[in-house]
């Protein structure tokens, strides 16, 4: 699966508290640029609160947000750098609440590709030297050439 990514979707110094904020705002621009549908905001919170996505990590703890295929016109991933960390349920544990400071929102058209697209992911979270060096990132340009070769 060849990804597009987009540096309008590369958001460094993200400055909101609440995960909620943090997948509007993502999710809105997704819409925006029309890789997704309108119902991808709404099933990005439902799916959130029923489902979370935050991983712990040795470096930098992220989270995964992602909805139904049926709901994404274009297959991408925005990346949002967070300044302070937000609040996300584990996936591990849904009652335990992790510090994430890096969202991979995962737009995924093809109906097995979000499993592939989760290898790489969890690739990059294992990896915790270079989980700190994204967020201390500031330029998108930087953030895309260290992560493509890990994304595609």
């Amino acid at each position: 699966m060849k990804l597009n990514l987009d540096k309008n979707l590369i958001f460094p110094n993200l400055e909101f508290e609440k995960k909620e904020d943090v997948l509007n705002f993502m999710s809105g621009k997704l819409l925006e640029y029309k890789y997704v549908k309108p119902g991808y905001q709404k099933a990005i919170i439902d799916r959130e609160n029923i489902y979370p996505t935050g991983l712990p990590s040795l470096g930098v703890n992220i989270a995964i947000p992602h909805a139904d295929n049926d709901l994404v016109n274009k297959t991408t991933i925005a990346i949002g750098i967070l300044k302070k960390a937000a609040k996300f349920c584990s996936m591990e544990n849904i009652e335990k609440e992790l510090d994430v400071q890096i969202v991979m929102m995962l737009a995924i058209k093809e109906p097995h590709g979000q499993i592939e697209m989760l290898q790489k992911v969890v690739s990059i979270i294992q990896n915790d030297k270079l989980t700190k060096k994204i967020t201390e990132m500031t330029d998108k340009d930087k953030v895309l050439s260290v992560l493509e070769p890990y994304l595609n």
